[in-house]
């Protein structure tokens, strides 16, 4: 117990540093520093059940002038990683208990983390070893703790190669000249810079934005700072639940371009709306944005 309550401390004095050193980072305007006109709402049933926009239809959007991307499973693979190292984590723990248990007792270690430990690879590590401890009735060995955490700081090393068609996108609208790119992006804050710095993408974007979680408040948020109204920013990303719902929330718009795996936390039933476009892959953008 006292192990695991020193990392929870640890890991939340990590996470408020990290959203301590986020509001230090300069902000990028192309306005006079106006507050724009932003505000979130519950989306009617109606608008939910609207038909979606097919990609050949996406000409209906106008003046989009902001273009945010989501980062891990939408710029580079992240989930599989953290599926390979559950897997292993599995294993690991076979003597205590199932593969089937442990997973669930990690999901529901991770859901009851969240509000303290945010995202990211260090708050899963974390409920990892409070996980391994409360499958084992409290018999896990030290030196499989260790093996655990191991296992856990791989996830911090992760290559964060670009997916394929990635790189040819971004340069497009970039080279376009219409368009300001951002990322927009939740976890910890020196874990996903780095990522982002390992990719090799860092000098396509025009901002940089780390949040602890994705919410129509921290889109009206990404709003302010890129000064943009609502309904000229558009959002790419993996998720329904946190790229694309939120966006929508306040009257911006959202292109989904769904991985090939997806985080147990991040899966909503899938929805239809008038200011959503469903792609099969990130390239298919280019037509819809670039003439």
């Amino acid at each position: 117990g006292s192990l695991v309550g020193l990392l929870l401390n640890i890991g939340r004095c990590d996470f408020d540093i990290g959203r301590f050193l986020l509001n230090l980072h300069p902000m990028k305007s192309s306005g006079k520093g106006e507050r724009v006109r932003c505000s979130p709402t519950t989306l009617s049933e109606t608008e939910y059940i609207t038909d979606k926009l097919n990609p050949l239809e996406m000409n209906k959007i106008k003046d989009i002038s902001v273009v945010a991307f989501d980062a891990d499973d939408t710029l580079w693979d992240c989930q599989s990683h953290f599926d390979r190292v559950e897997r292993e984590y599995c294993r690991l723990l076979s003597s205590y208990a199932d593969a089937e248990t442990v997973s669930r007792g990690l999901f529901a270690t991770e859901g009851q983390n969240m509000k303290l430990l945010g995202y990211g690879s260090k708050a899963f590590t974390i409920s990892l070893v409070e996980n391994a401890v409360n499958v084992s009735g409290g018999q896990v060995r030290a030196r499989e703790i260790a093996q655990v955490v191991a296992l856990g700081k791989q996830l911090l090393h992760l290559d964060a190669t670009p997916l394929h068609g990635v790189k040819q996108v971004l340069d497009r609208l970039r080279s376009s000249g219409n368009y300001r790119l951002s990322v927009f992006t939740k976890g910890e804050l020196l874990d996903q810079e780095n990522k982002l710095y390992r990719s090799g993408l860092s000098d396509f974007f025009d901002d940089v934005t780390i949040v602890s979680d994705k919410t129509p408040e921290t889109f009206c948020g990404l709003c302010d700072k890129m000064q943009v109204e609502p309904e000229n920013l558009l959002m790419v990303g993996n998720s329904l639940k946190s790229d694309i719902d939120p966006v929508l929330r306040i009257g911006g718009w959202g292109v989904h371009v769904p991985f090939r795996v997806t985080w147990q936390h991040e899966v909503i039933d899938e929805f239809s709306h008038r200011r959503l476009v469903t792609l099969q892959h990130i390239s298919e953008l280019l037509p819809l944005l670039v003439e």
